[in-house]
């Protein structure tokens, strides 16, 4: 396991014309950094009697936040304008100081962590920054008595819309008092024709966060929940093209309906390891060095990716069960998709075919095609315009047989035109029979992203002419607002009023940022300060997945309340 090395230039140790920091400044750093930590006044070793450490301002805690959030999002969107940029940033730095003030959630998270978790959802689908604030905003007003009015003149009325709408959707599935399939598949009929299709997709990752977190609930709503998810949800996940989200959603409805059910499963699917070494990424870590190691394939693309999958716990227990397959003929259980992006020129379209079949070349060379499964989608496309290369290939060896793992080789374009043509196709398992309904379905999502794409495109802009910036220094021109080049105290004050904090804490915030101490922060000494957020935040999650695995490996049952007094004790002697 790769461990985090820390090392003493990960922090700045210049504060002004001092040769190191004192301790006030030292602790205020340490309380600025950390957040979550609890802090205190604390006696100093000084030789004056009256010295000591003041709790640093949660000013510079919010904007350590705000600028946080902000770069996981925005490293996560493939598209983004200047317009979305400020979206994000406006809405975080509306939400952050409402979120943190809240009480916990009925599951035990902050309302601050739980509205990131379905933001960074809603940008790993690529969804617009209005979804994305949207998302934000929806626990907001959860969590407090601000109104829709409110949104709409603090953010914008195209955000304060689609709030509205996903607030109508929330509670479309208490339509019917019964729900078998014949009302699930009208209900999901309904949802599709008469709500905001972005709203649609922004409820189904607040679906998703809250089965990932149902266990706090009485075993009988989980059960609830979960038949309509897997009846409803589910099936509207995958009709409008998030298929990832819909099979995670299947599998965990699976999970609480069927507990013991699920747990033969998914047994049965780890056992395809080896030595707790996952097959599946095994294979993939060999398809891509082999792949980007050929030279053949390197004069036709500049990117190879290759994605992985086990099949579904759910969908492996329909095979087993409705279709009556044995376990050996469950053959796409591994799956491996290789996307190829081919150079840019007049002949893309052709270099990118010639790519897909010398992938194929390098896989018949590494592993057996079983020539009966073998799909040329390329040479001969699907009606609905389906381009990509099908094989399937024996992976097993002379210790083990195992399961025939399925390949698609595709360039990027087939891969997006993929996505779409199914999300065309899958509309009917929700609930439209009739393919010109669906068609004309399939036209109004098309429709409501461009018209957000328009929305937020960028427009020319009169700040920072002249000055260059890479896509790290996103916040540093958003808290530039006069585009000298910048930061003054006058700018760090004003977003640290606008976050709801005392102006003053902009001095303390300057006084640990400023290397240079000309009273500014430039570019470079941001970028630091986005460094050590990264660091930080960094940090905390790889506590949190390091405390899992450790107490997997140790079996820390706390029946004794031990780990809590000692955590109390640590955190105490943390900032003493």
């Amino acid at each position: 396991m790769e461990l985090l090395h820390l090392h003493a230039s990960d922090f700045p140790t210049r504060h002004h014309s001092l040769s190191k920091p004192t301790t006030t400044a030292h602790h205020r750093l340490l309380s600025l950094f950390f957040p979550n930590r609890p802090t205190r006044v604390t006696a100093l070793r000084s030789s004056s009697p009256k010295a000591c450490a003041v709790e640093v301002p949660g000013g510079g805690k919010m904007v350590i936040e705000l600028v946080g959030a902000f770069n996981d999002l925005t490293d996560r969107m493939k598209v983004l304008s200047t317009s979305s940029s400020g979206l994000l940033f406006k809405s975080l730095k509306f939400s952050i100081p409402v979120l943190q003030s809240s009480p916990l959630t009925p599951d035990g998270r902050s309302p601050l962590s739980k509205a990131l978790s379905i933001a960074m959802l809603l940008a790993d689908l690529q969804m617009d920054a209005e979804v994305i604030s949207a998302g934000i905003l929806r626990e907001v007003l959860e969590v407090s008595e601000l109104s829709l009015h409110e949104i709409r003149s603090q953010i914008g009325s195209a955000t304060a819309h689609l709030v509205h709408e996903s607030m109508r959707v929330k509670n479309f599935a208490s339509r019917v008092d019964v729900l078998d399939d014949h009302n699930a598949a009208a209900l999901r009929k309904f949802c599709l024709t008469y709500y905001d299709i972005r709203a649609l997709i922004l409820d189904l990752a607040l679906k998703l966060d809250m089965m990932r977190h149902l266990g706090h609930l009485p075993r009988y709503q989980q059960q609830i929940i979960s038949l309509q998810v897997m009846k409803i949800y589910a099936p509207l996940a995958h009709a409008v093209g998030t298929t990832y989200i819909s099979l995670e959603l299947e599998d965990l409805s699976f999970q609480y309906l069927f507990p013991y059910s699920y747990l033969y499963v998914d047994t049965w699917l780890r056992s395809q390891e080896s030595g707790g070494i996952s097959l599946i990424d095994s294979y993939k870590d060999n398809l891509l060095q082999s792949l980007k190691a050929d030279p053949l394939l390197a004069e036709l693309v500049d990117d190879i990716s290759v994605k992985g999958r086990y099949k579904s716990r759910y969908s492996t227990m329909k095979k087993l069960l409705k279709d009556g397959r044995r376990p050996e003929d469950v053959n796409d259980v591994l799956g491996l998709r290789v996307v190829l992006n081919p150079k840019p020129g007049d002949n893309a379209l052709e270099a990118g075919e010639k790519a897909c079949y010398r992938a194929h070349e390098i896989i018949q060379s590494m592993w057996k095609e079983i020539p009966s499964r073998t799909k040329d989608y390329i040479a001969r496309p699907k009606g609905n315009g389906y381009k990509s290369l099908h094989m399937a290939v024996d992976v097993s060896d002379i210790a083990r047989t195992r399961p025939l793992m399925e390949i698609q080789i595709r360039t990027t374009e087939m891969d997006r035109l993929a996505i779409g043509g199914m999300a065309s196709h899958s509309l009917y398992k929700a609930g439209l029979t009739d393919p010109e309904e669906a068609k004309r379905l399939k036209t109004i999502m098309l429709a409501a992203a461009e018209l957000a794409a328009l929305r937020l495109k960028d427009f020319p802009s009169a700040n920072h002419k002249g000055i260059e910036f890479d896509e790290r220094d996103r916040v540093f021109r958003l808290l530039d607002k006069n585009g000298d080049g910048k930061i003054s105290i006058e700018e760090l004050t004003e977003v640290i009023e606008e976050l709801g904090a005392p102006g003053e804490d902009a001095h303390d915030m300057m006084l640990l940022l400023d290397s240079n101490s000309d009273g500014s922060l430039s570019s470079d000494e941001f970028q630091m300060f986005q460094k050590q957020v990264e660091m930080v935040r960094n940090l905390e999650d790889r506590d949190d997945e390091y405390k899992k695995i450790l107490d997997e490996k140790l079996h820390m049952e706390d029946d004794s309340g031990l780990i809590q007094v000692y955590n109390k004790e640590f955190g105490n002697r943390l900032v003493s």
